[in-house]
Parts: C-alpha cells; structure tokens; sequence
C-alpha cells in the first residue's frame, strides 16, 4: 500500500468509527477528493461529516477548534502547509490555549492535516517546509507522516492526546509505499520510532522526520558502500513533544555522532531542539555536538535543478556525515 492509500484508509476507518469526527477543507469533497486525493471517496460515504469549506484557512481551522471545544472531533485539510501561517492565529490564540485556560483541562481533538515540502516544482509558496514555526506552543503537538508508522494508529494517539495536534505531510511520501526497506538494513517499529539499521554497531546516528527519511537512507547506502560507514536511522512520529530520548539511548551510546535532518531552513528547528535535548543527556558521551543537516538558506525554486540544489537531499546528508567522521 502507498502511503497516501494508507491515509486515506485510515481517514475512512475514523469516519466509520467516529460518528461525531468531521473532516473539513478546501475542494474535500468528491468528485475532486482534495488536492492530493487523500479525502477521495469520503464525503461519498459520509456525507454529512466531510465537507467542502471556503479559502479561510483561518475559518477552517477557528470552525474545527470550535467543533473540538463542543465535544467533536474535527480534522482539516490544508491544501499546501504553506497556508497554515493563515491559521496560526486559531492554532496559537485559541485552539492551543482552549485545553487548559478555562479553569480546567477540556480535551480539544482535532488535527490540522498540512501537506508540506519541496520536491514537486510547486515553488516558493507551495514547498516550503514549516515545522519549525510550531515548535514549542504549549497545547500544541506536532506529528509528521512517515512510510513506517500506519496512519490511523498515529491518527489514534493524536485524537487520545485531547489536544489539538498538527500533522505534516509530506507531499512526495504520498506515492512512495509503505515501510519499504531493503536488504542490508532492517526495520524495527516500536511505538513511535521506526528505527533502520544494521547488524553490529553503528558509527553514527542519523534523526529524521518522515518526510527525509528516504533521502537520509539513500545516504546511508552511499556511505556504507562508498565510505564503509555505518549508519542507524531513527525517525520518530511525534516531533513535539519530543520525548523519544530512550529509545536513543543505546544507539547514542556506541555511536557518539548523531546528525538531525530536516528540511527546513536552518535557525530555530525542530533539530536544534532534539539537540538540546541530546545534549543535556549525552553531553559527555558525545564525540561533538550534534550536527544538524537542512535546506539552503533563501526560498525554494521552481525550475527542477535549482530545487533539487536548494533542499536536503542524499547527496547534502552524504557529504556531511563523511566530513564530519572524516575530519
């Protein structure tokens, strides 16, 4: 199954279990079944509860808090992630504030589905990558989909957190399959963490969100058959809070070297804040700091190579971990 297929089953299974879930976004509904077809066939079996919405990301998500904050479940759709800027305001203002500043704790379940990244020749307002714009809003969780963990399970613990929750998306993982792996590495899936790696011990650790996590394996290959360097990926389905330290914790001890990728712009991420929660832990133990990995600093292109130039990519991560172990 690809992962698109998979989120759109696990969007289906909710509807079906959930009478009072609502699924809320621009053009959602059938025939057209949203931008990416991931709400396809929905509102031709629930009707009632999947629903086209005017352009006011805004209102969209204000509608769903409002929905959260009454005892629904709610889950929007942003066409392009770039337009969850629009509804930061409700995120930050309201929906995040609304789990606790009533007196007391009111479960607030919606997520704010985000499809984000480059990769697809959108251009510079339909590829960005904003993860780090979120990070660190109290009654804020932020999750990114991944090939490795099934959708309605991530689905599941978002909605039993009882607060609102942001998911991202990225856009290239909609075609890929579902937690493929080749030969020499293997795949362990163990609550939130996917973990590839290989046998014995690895000289280093590579962290990244599901949307890098191909590009990162493909730079592993390169560097175990070009550089005979070892590598264990982890990619963990919650990025904030991110409280995933032990499942770090032996891995980090042999190898030392951890590396974070993202595809963000460098300069107040997610990976600087895994780093900081790294180094008050293996600081000692670390051969250096943790070592972040992102995009090129400016707005991501249109034309196809001067993108592939702009973002992380296999090539990018590769030279970096060889410079740093080699240096």
């Amino acid at each position: 199954m690809r992962v698109g297929e998979n989120l759109n089953t696990a969007l289906a299974a909710l509807l079906a279990r959930e009478p009072n879930l609502y699924v809320l976004g621009e053009d959602v509904v059938d025939p057209y079944g949203g931008a990416f077809k991931i709400t396809r066939g929905l509102s031709t079996s629930f009707p009632d509860r999947v629903l086209s919405t005017p352009i006011s990301e805004n209102a969209i998500t204000g509608v769903a808090a409002g929905l959260a904050l009454s005892g629904d479940l709610a889950i929007v759709e942003i066409m392009f992630g770039d337009f969850a800027a629009l509804a930061f305001d409700q995120l930050l203002n309201f929906a995040s504030k609304s789990v606790s500043m009533y007196g007391s704790r009111l479960p607030m379940r919606m997520v704010v589905r985000c499809p984000v990244g480059g990769g697809r020749g959108y251009g510079p307002t339909h590829s960005q990558a904003l993860q780090k714009h979120f990070v660190g809003i109290p009654g804020l969780a932020l999750y990114e989909m991944s090939p490795f963990h099934d959708n309605l399970a991530v689905f599941e613990e978002m909605f039993a957190r009882a607060q609102p929750c942001v998911f991202f998306e990225d856009k290239v993982l909609y075609t890929r399959r579902m937690g493929a792996v080749e030969p020499p590495f293997s795949l362990t899936v163990s609550g939130g963490v996917a973990r590839v790696f290989l046998d014995g011990s690895p000289d280093c650790v590579v962290i990244a969100p599901g949307g890098t996590a191909h590009r990162a394996m493909a730079a592993m290959r390169s560097l175990l058959v070009e550089e005979e360097i070892g590598c264990t990926l982890v990619v963990p389905s919650r990025l904030y809070p991110f409280d995933e330290l032990d499942a770090l914790e032996a891995d980090v001890r042999t190898a030392r070297h951890v590396f974070v990728v993202e595809e963000s712009t460098a300069g107040g991420t997610w990976g600087a804040e895994v780093a900081h929660l790294l180094h008050q832990r293996h600081w000692g133990r670390l051969a250096r700091p943790v070592t972040l990995i992102h995009s090129a600093d400016g707005v991501v292109p249109t034309a196809a190579h001067l993108e592939r130039a702009a973002l992380v990519n296999e090539t990018t991560i590769h030279s970096v971990i060889r410079e740093t172990l080699r240096g």
